[in-house]
């Protein structure tokens, strides 16, 4: 080549040598922002995984809260359905005792009527005698009536007094639950805003 293209080549390449660290200052600046963006991502990561864990352990803790509630509340089920059976058990039970008793009171008619058949004489004193029956069997009717309201009606004061109970105790733990949660939200806000992030874009 002629010498004075050899020239205008050297030329170039000494620009070209000059021009190379403002280049690397380039990419180490880039660098040093992408290892800062790569730095503040880590922590933003690690703090929804806090978060993430609290939740969980609130979650956990209210799944337990609930398990506990639905055993009482089996319990209460359990222990109102063998009062039913109890129930139920005596009423068949005084149900058999007083048609027992019926049987026998219709057998005592019949007894009476035959003998108002063969006696004229006894007619006042057993006619006496079974107005008196009739009206023992009417006291009993109406005393095993009366207990059987009275029992019907504790039975609807336990039910209600156990229903009320257990609303009473859900409500509590969904207070507590949003109080707890309302708190949480706070700190996650917080712990945000100190990192210099927006809750609101994530």
């Amino acid at each position: 080549m002629p010498p004075k293209k050899k020239g205008k080549g050297n030329t170039k390449k000494e620009k070209s040598k000059k021009s190379t660290p403002e280049k690397d200052d380039g990419v180490a600046e880039k660098y040093r922002r992408s290892a800062l963006d790569v730095t503040v991502l880590k922590e933003h990561l690690a703090l929804r995984s806090s978060v993430a864990r609290q939740a969980t352990v609130v979650r956990d803790d209210l799944k337990c809260q609930i398990r506990d509630l639905e055993q009482v509340l089996s319990q209460d089920r359990s222990d109102m359905k063998d009062i039913t059976a109890d129930l139920n058990r005596q009423y068949r039970s005084m149900e058999t005792d007083l048609q027992t008793k019926v049987n026998r009171l219709e057998v005592s008619v019949d007894l009476l009527e035959t003998q108002l058949a063969e006696c004229q004489v006894q007619f006042k004193s057993e006619r006496e005698r079974r107005e008196k029956t009739e009206a023992e069997k009417d006291a009993i009717i109406s005393d095993l009536q009366s207990k059987l309201d009275r029992m019907e009606s504790e039975c609807e004061k336990i039910l209600h007094g156990c229903l009320d109970s257990l609303l009473s105790h859900l409500a509590e733990t969904r207070l507590q639950w949003e109080e707890q949660s309302t708190v949480l939200h706070q700190e996650v806000k917080d712990m945000l805003s100190d990192f210099g992030i927006n809750p609101l874009h994530i």
